[in-house]
């Protein structure tokens, strides 16, 4: 453990503030008043605001975005800047488009019912089906890595008082994430955890010399809306709540984490990497890497685990009533925290170099 230091869990604070929820009743009169806009409203799960599908019927279909109280306006403001820049850089891009209210103000602020002061945005709709609950071809994920690529070129000249924020879902800040270590069960699980974080130690310093430039940073299949009839295959990348400015390795590691395998066998799958190969094939070919940059993403698609578990597991403990969603993806996580503990430092820095 001398690895690192005990530090809070860098904004991590946030997500530990509870709220009182806003119901579909009252999302519906929200919209109402601020955008003219009459629909029933569908909750969708988030991990702490407030989201609703607002349908229309026959007139077309709205996110509204009602944010967690913790949320800084600022924070909000550098997502709508960033939706707007890549919309004039790169306007074939399948990113949301940020409306305004009826005042003309793409970021209002309403006092629900319970008191509590809250930002409210509203978003296009993009239909598809959320990758996660499908499958994909070797080539559909090429399209996923190269539409990442696009994206990253899209958004190198953006900047905003806000795009430096600190983060805990950042891989860059996973260290300050160890003292909730006592969150994960004890055994195998924590001991993977703990050599994931020890890993991570040696290779920070090469991290941080590399390249950074504000990006997307949470390239997971949820956020990936696809429609398997369409030659595009990847017709929607949703919820940029995460961007923020961190290490391009950073970008394509988490991306990279997000294609591993649901279901991995150690003893019939020798390379956790088949599938995100066909993502980093893609990218490639519109964006490239450093062979420091390659050779450190694996660390970080490992980091990534590691900072999904201990937030999911402690999250899960303070928040037992949503811990169903909280934890949907961590269990797959195990296995591949495993895998990484099973081969050596060596191998891992090969594994996108060789």
């Amino acid at each position: 453990m001398g690895y690192y230091q005990q530090t809070k869990p860098a904004r991590a604070s946030e997500l530990s503030e509870a709220c009182h929820p806003v119901g579909a009743a009252e999302a519906e009169v929200i919209a109402e008043r601020l955008y003219n806009i009459c629909g029933s409203a569908t909750r969708f799960d988030t991990e702490k605001d407030d989201t609703f599908l607002l349908d229309r019927a026959d007139r077309g279909k709205f996110v509204l975005k009602i944010a967690h109280p913790s949320e800084r306006v600022e924070e909000l403001d550098f997502q709508v800047a960033l939706l707007r820049h890549i919309e004039g850089r790169a306007p074939d891009l399948p990113i949301p488009r940020a409306h305004r209210d009826v005042d003309g103000t793409y970021l209002p602020i309403v006092t629900t019912s319970a008191g509590e002061r809250r930002v409210v945005r509203l978003i296009t709709f993009l239909s598809g089906t959320p990758l996660d609950r499908t499958t994909s071809t070797g080539r559909q994920r090429e399209r996923i890595g190269e539409v990442l690529a696009r994206l990253r070129l899209a958004m190198a000249d953006f900047s905003h008082p806000a795009d430096s924020r600190t983060l805990a879902w950042d891989v860059t800040h996973l260290l300050d994430l160890s003292d909730l270590l006592g969150f994960i069960p004890a055994g195998g699980k924590r001991a993977w955890t703990i050599r994931a974080l020890e890993r991570f130690a040696e290779v920070k310093p090469r991290l941080d010399l590399c390249r950074r430039q504000v990006l997307h940073n949470d390239f997971n299949t949820s956020n990936l809306v696809v429609d398997h009839a369409s030659p595009q295959f990847l017709t929607g990348v949703i919820d940029f709540g995460d961007a923020v400015r961190t290490a391009i390795a950073v970008d394509v590691s988490t991306a990279l984490m997000n294609q591993m395998p649901k279901v991995f066998d150690h003893a019939n799958r020798r390379d956790l990497f088949d599938e995100p190969r066909d993502v980093l094939r893609g990218y490639l070919r519109h964006a490239e890497l450093t062979h420091e940059e390659l050779g450190l993403i694996p660390f970080l698609s490992m980091g990534r685990l590691a900072v999904r578990a201990l937030l999911t597991c402690w999250r899960a403990e303070i928040f037992p009533e949503n811990g169903r969603y909280i934890l949907r993806n961590t269990e797959a996580g195990w296995a591949h925290l495993e895998w990484f503990h099973s081969i050596s430092t060596a191998q891992i820095s090969d594994l996108l170099t060789r």
